[in-house]
């Protein structure tokens, strides 16, 4: 169940139509207030909280949410016409907010935002059941000691078929994804070439909606890469062989893609002798394409890209660790002279639809880094990353030698 929360029914209506769409159900608050007093009483999976409210704003009940026991968990999704600015948008986050949206709403990014947060939060959710489970297995082990080996024997073979069926699910899921993501891509495909054969036999000589036309192209090509970085995004959990691999080959194939985009930035990429490692080459190679395809976007404007990748053997998986001509990992930094950003949000970047850049200015879906990030820890390493804004930004990657 959904909690919509917004002074105003003409805002509240709408929301609920959307929701109904997709077969969301959702319930409503017309005030800060009654909000609280409803989750006091039904539990709600996710809260869609406007920030602009008479009587208690949004960010006051956000904070009031976050400080019991029973409604912490809630993931809150702000609503927003007014407040635009970063620092409002940072106070959400502080407030304890998962995301943090602009009105007018775009129904398509809200639904996505809204499933994948309820996605995570039923997660959230199994995992406190799974750890309360546990707790009371201590305690069972605790009062009965004699008949301790039969009901872990019991439990343990629960475990393995409820891992079997989740194994499944995730199979059937990944299916499932793409098909859904071929079905949701086609008729985008089809809404393009149609408007671009409108443009280009009618409305030549209409500026105005030739200007409308091609937003309505752009909009269209943003949706059709957000389903697919979504689809790797969810194909990342599916277990994949790992093989040798050259990183130099890896950067070769990365830079031969870039190089148009390269070549229309004036862009230099220097770089040194890369590793060898065992890993998955199509995964490594997408964390780079994000990496240095990060660094050519968020350039300065009339300087021309500087884009260093350096790698140093470490000894240890730390990223302050010591070179060593043995150690068994490998430190890979990439460092930029781009715009740079506060190291204050170092967290958030690789989170899953943050970006803090304004997406009018700066392209982007806000999955590029979350994917980077779920692929350097399925290869058993780390990523962060240091930046000042103005100045540029290095991420670092730390990567075993072995997996």
């Amino acid at each position: 169940m959904i909690l919509i929360v917004d002074d105003k029914k003409e805002n509240i209506l709408p929301l609920k139509k959307i929701l109904e769409l997709h077969n969301l159900e959702s319930d409503y608050a017309e005030s800060g207030e009654e909000a609280l007093r409803k989750t006091l009483k039904r539990n709600y999976s996710l809260i869609i909280l406007d920030v602009q409210m008479p009587g208690m704003d949004g960010f006051e009940v956000a904070e009031t949410l976050a400080g019991s026991n029973r409604t912490k968990d809630i993931p809150v999704l702000f609503l927003s016409a007014i407040n635009k600015e970063k620092k409002y948008i940072s106070k959400g986050y502080e407030t304890g907010g998962v995301d943090y949206i602009t009105k007018p709403v775009d129904p398509d990014l809200l639904i996505l935002k809204v499933k994948t947060f309820l996605k995570l939060y039923q997660q959230q959710q199994e995992l406190k059941d799974i750890r309360d489970l546990l707790s009371k297995e201590i305690e069972i082990r605790k009062e009965a000691q004699d008949d301790l080996e039969i009901k872990v024997s019991k439990r343990t073979k629960e475990l393995v078929s409820k891992n079997e069926q989740l194994e499944l699910i995730n199979h059937e899921l990944q299916q499932f994804a793409w098909v859904v993501s071929h079905d949701l891509k086609e008729p985008l495909r089809k809404i393009e070439i149609f408007i671009k054969i409108i443009k280009e036999k009618y409305l030549k000589d209409d500026e105005k909606a030739v200007d409308y036309v091609d937003r309505t192209i752009s909009s269209a090509d943003r949706m059709s890469n957000l389903i697919t970085e979504l689809l790797e995004y969810s194909r990342l959990s599916s277990n994949t062989t790992f093989e040798k691999t050259n990183l130099n080959d890896t950067l070769e194939e990365v830079m031969s893609d870039l190089e148009y985009l390269t070549e229309q930035k004036k862009a230099v990429i220097q770089k040194n002798e890369m590793p060898t490692i065992q890993g998955i080459s199509s995964q490594l190679r997408q964390v780079f394409q994000n990496l240095i395809g990060n660094a050519l976007k968020f350039s300065k404007q009339d300087v021309a890209p500087l884009i260093e990748i350096h790698s140093e053997r470490v000894a240890t998986k730390e990223f302050d660790a010591a070179v060593s001509p043995d150690g068994d990992y490998f430190r890979i930094t990439v460092t930029d002279n781009g715009i740079g950003f506060d190291d204050n949000y170092v967290d958030k970047i690789f989170i899953i639809f943050q970006s803090l850049n304004p997406r009018n200015i700066y392209e982007g879906t806000g999955i590029g880094l979350a994917i980077a990030k779920k692929i350097i820890e399925k290869h058993n390493g780390l990523i962060t990353a240091k930046s000042q804004v103005g100045i540029g930004s290095s991420f670092i990657i730390i990567l075993p030698l072995q997996p």
